[in-house]
């Protein structure tokens, strides 16, 4: 099988498409939100031509005859409205909150003045419900993120209703796109945020956890939707650092003693915001250094080039007895984002974010020889620019041009003819010594990924009337994707290693492919007095541009006499999924919603490519070797039909609720079939076969105040059913020996209840106090009797126990002439909770104990338990 290696090489016809989107490519994704209202006198008679601005920017509008006015394009934040007119006082409206995507409703009355320059102060109050929008959504702005016991982006959105453990109501992972500023970072190899990212950075982070607007796609479970903090025209600076040190009961059931080690996490950061020389322009740059070496350390008592005398069980190493952390990460993180607003109505932005990561992944097996496992180094570039041009006070189009750049490798050494292999060899080990603990050796694995992607977007929004927001758009990708082994070294006997830098089909190297992505979307929002209706259709286009062999009986083309096969391209896949959305109000503080879509998402593009050559299949005969699962560059998207019902009410200005109701049907999952060849052998490739479905319910509870006491409480309930959690889990139970046919059983991830409670306690500018609360229902797994075949019962017919964990975080600011000074404290895990929905015996149902024998290593090895309690110190500074 061939893969396009060369974008000369790919196929034609794609120079038009190019060309189209440059020219004239309309897509986009929220960054920017709505004001919109009514005015009116002391009489309740509307005003016309009333101006409305919003201090501090150039946006602003005035209201029409029946006194109606609206703001587009504004950016999320807090802003003062200013609402003026000839002979009536001034009304400034003071912290109006505005958020990605949605309509902030501010009616306001105007008083007649008794003389000229009389204003009205007054202070916006953020309604406690949000009743105009029509699917679950959450929006967590930048003074909610500081206040919170969170640290990166990844926390925010674990404590969202209907999250759990990266699993959004009860998909699988990487169903989520990730976006920022509007463009995707989604890493295509596997369906992940290619970025991490730190809460200094982020202005807001909008949470969809169901269905969601058709300017959405390549997704099938969620968005999450991020804004970065800009720069301002004011110079502003910050910096933070704190120390972190694991602080539990040494010699617990964990079986590691705890040292005082005050410097285990580190973390600094600087920031610095304000006016470049430029006129109208500003900047935001940060720079990040975060290093873990977590609580599990080994000791250095062997080293690779350790020999030792496995025959006569003699083991004499020559480490240094230090101690070394098992697993580590070392993380640096960068944020350059220039604005410039010199043309007035257009402005442009350029933006460029890098994460550069050095860890070592935990590995037990290495504790004693901590020197000869390997190590990862990630690099993440996002960067890009964009242009928004306001054509009229109804009218403006974005243009975004990004490159997302990753990289990763995972080896010990990166040259593959380093001398360090040889003088190591590959891991020995001896199952009676140290519980099977690695004396000698360097591991021999090798892997690279890199990811190149190319977007271009655009987008035209217009308020086309006072009732119609029309959103059009279209997007285009292109990406280069690599991965493989970068040499291989192959141990002939333990001192003699072999390396293959000339690829073969046994040894295939580093494969490249070359995929195509177009979309097109058209999305209206119509608000019709207190209705709002969402309605929007989504088109997209994938090419793999690749090759599978036309007879799938004869896929290497070997068998005599049987029809030829030959590369056959694959196929364009495109879908067209419609997606409606309507919130009715029942009262003035009740709605009910109620939204529908279809969300269609292509596989993880790893798993796409992976194995794929069938030409591997050369010797293949009848009840011979496996090849494992075959990859399947024809593959087509899988797809999600989705439904949610919900009602929301503010039973207060400061209480509200909200239930919704939620229903997934899942088909097209990626899932293995078996293909029967002329010869009567068989293999396995990957296809669309799988299915699930996912019912469920979320009560969220919200009361900010009065006063300095926040509460924040969300519950869900969910049923997420299918025939595998794995794609290879149909292969897997096959060459087992077990029933391989389709079932509907619990997903591994089938948590049925989830409960997070968030307490904020907060004095402005003077004391802050938050703590969350997790608890989450056990997640299924498998039962055995015995060890070994046929031992297990029923697939996932067990549950782990409950578990629960608590972080909290304390914060005292400091005011002084010459800077802001925060004290803070951040525990997490308060109650040293040892388990989490984690590892457990399968005989046992338990992390701790085990029926079956030969278990020594495992039971010794903590890293099977949570992370224990941690305790974190720190200090920001920021200016007045």
């Amino acid at each position: 099988m061939k893969s396009c290696r060369n974008i000369n090489n790919c196929k034609p016809g794609y120079l038009w498409m190019l060309i189209l989107i440059l020219i004239s490519g309309f897509s986009w994704a929220g960054t920017t939100g709505k004001l919109a209202g009514r005015i009116l006198d002391e009489n309740g008679s509307p005003m016309a031509g009333v101006n409305v601005v919003l201090n501090g920017t150039a946006l602003g509008s005035s209201s029409d005859l029946e006194g109606f006015y609206y703001v587009i394009n504004v950016p999320p934040g807090s802003y003062d409205v200013e609402f003026s007119y000839i002979g009536y006082k001034t009304r400034l409206v003071k912290a109006v909150s505005i958020s990605t995507d949605h309509t902030t409703s501010l009616e306001v009355n105007l008083e007649v003045s008794a003389f000229e320059g009389e204003t009205v102060i007054v202070t916006a109050e953020r309604p406690i419900v949000e009743l105009n929008s029509t699917n679950a959504i959450s929006t967590v702005g930048s003074d909610e993120i500081s206040a919170m016991p969170v640290l990166n982006l990844s926390d925010i959105v674990e404590l969202q209703a209907g999250v759990v453990d990266g699993h959004f109501r009860g998909g699988r992972v990487g169903e989520v796109q990730y976006q920022i500023n509007g463009v995707s970072v989604n890493n295509n190899y596997n369906n992940s945020m290619s970025l991490q990212l730190d809460r200094s950075l982020l202005q807001e982070v909008q949470v969809i956890s169901g269905t969601f607007d058709a300017e959405y796609g390549q997704a099938m479970s969620g968005v999450v939707n991020v804004v970065l903090k800009s720069g301002s025209d004011r110079f502003a600076w910050n910096a933070e650092t704190f120390f972190s040190d694991y602080v539990y009961g040494s010699g617990d059931k964990r079986n590691e003693p705890d040292k005082f080690r005050p410097l285990s996490i580190q973390n600094y950061q600087l920031g610095l915001s304000g006016p470049l020389p430029l006129p109208n322009t500003y900047f935001i740059s940060s720079i990040r250094r975060y290093a873990d070496n977590g609580y599990i350390y080994g000791q250095r008592e062997f080293v690779p080039s350790d020999s030792a005398d496995f025959n006569k069980h003699i083991f004499n190493g020559s480490g240094d007895g230090k101690e070394i952390p098992l697993g580590t990460s070392d993380e640096i993180t960068g944020l350059f984002k220039i604005t410039n607003n010199t043309l007035g109505n257009i402005k442009l932005e350029y933006q460029t974010i890098a994460n550069v990561i050095n860890s070592k992944y935990y590995n037990f097996a290495f504790r004693l020889n901590p020197d000869g496992a390997s190590r990862q180094k990630t690099l993440s570039l996002v960067h890009g620019l964009d242009l928004t041009h306001t054509l009229s006070l109804n009218t403006f189009y974005t243009l975004n041009f990004r490159q997302n750049y990753f990289e990763y490798t995972d080896m010990a050494y990166e040259d593959v003819w380093d001398s360090r292999y040889d003088s190591g060899g590959p891991p020995q080990a001896d199952a009676n010594y140290e519980y099977g603990a690695i004396v000698e050796g360097v591991s021999l694995g090798r892997f690279k990924q890199n990811t190149d992607s190319y977007i271009f977007k655009g987008a035209l929004t217009s308020q086309f009337n006072r009732s119609n927001l029309v959103k059009m758009g279209l997007e285009f990708q292109y990406s280069e994707i690599s991965f493989g082994v970068p040499g291989y070294i192959v141990a002939r006997t333990v001192n003699q290693l072999e390396r293959i830098t000339e690829y073969s089909l046994d040894y295939p190297g580093i494969h490249t492919y070359y995929p195509i992505n177009l979309v097109g979307y058209a999305q209206d929002q119509i608000e019709w007095q207190d209705l709002i209706f969402r309605a929007g259709l989504r088109w997209e286009y994938f090419d793999a541009q690749a090759y599978i062999p036309s007879n799938l009986r004869n896929p290497a083309n070997v068998i005599p006499g049987a029809p030829e096969s030959v590369p056959q391209a694959t196929s364009v896949k495109t879908s067209v999924a419609p997606r409606i959305g309507v919130s009715y109000p029942i009262s003035a503080n009740a709605a009910l919603f109620f939204a529908y879509g279809h969300f269609y998402q292509m596989p993880a593009l790893g798993q796409f490519f992976a194995n794929s050559d069938y030409e591997v299949l050369k010797n293949l005969q009848a009840s011979g070797v496996s090849y494992g699962v075959l990859g399947n560059p024809d593959l087509r998207p899988e797809r999600t039909v989705q439904y949610e019902f919900g009602y929301k009410q503010a039973i207060t200005p400061n209480m509200g609720v909200n239930l919704n109701i939620f229903y997934k049907d899942i088909r097209d999952l990626l899932g293995v079939e078996f293909l029967s060849t002329y010869n009567s052998a068989e293999y396995a490739r990957l296809t669309n076969v799988d299915f699930g479905n996912v019912l469920g319910y979320t009560f969220t509870f919200d009361q900010h105040g009065p006063g300095p006491l926040s509460l924040s409480m969300d519950y869900t309930w969910q049923n997420a059913m299918g025939n595998s959690s794995d794609p290879n889990e149909t292969a897997t139970r096959a060459e087992a020996g077990e029933d391989s046919r389709p079932r509907l059983i619990p997903l591994n991830w089938d948590q049925r209840h989830t409960l997070n409670l968030s307490l904020i306690y907060q004095t402005p500018g003077k004391f802050v106090a938050s703590t969350i609360f997790r608890l989450g229902s056990g997640q299924p797994y498998t039962p055995s009797i015995r060890s070994g075949f046929g031992g297990e019962l029923e697939s996932n017919s067990g549950r782990k126990d409950y578990s629960f964990r608590a972080d909290l975080r304390l914060e005292k600011t400091f005011k002084t002439p010459l800077a802001n000074i925060n004290l803070y404290t951040r525990v997490t895990n308060i109650f040293d909770e040892d388990f989490v929905n984690g590892f457990i015996f399968q005989d046992t149902g338990s992390p701790d104990y085990s029926l079956s024998s030969g278990q020594e290593a495992t039971l010794a090895d903590p890293n099977r338990y949570y992370p224990p309690r941690r305790i974190e110190l720190g200090i920001n500074l920021s200016s007045n």
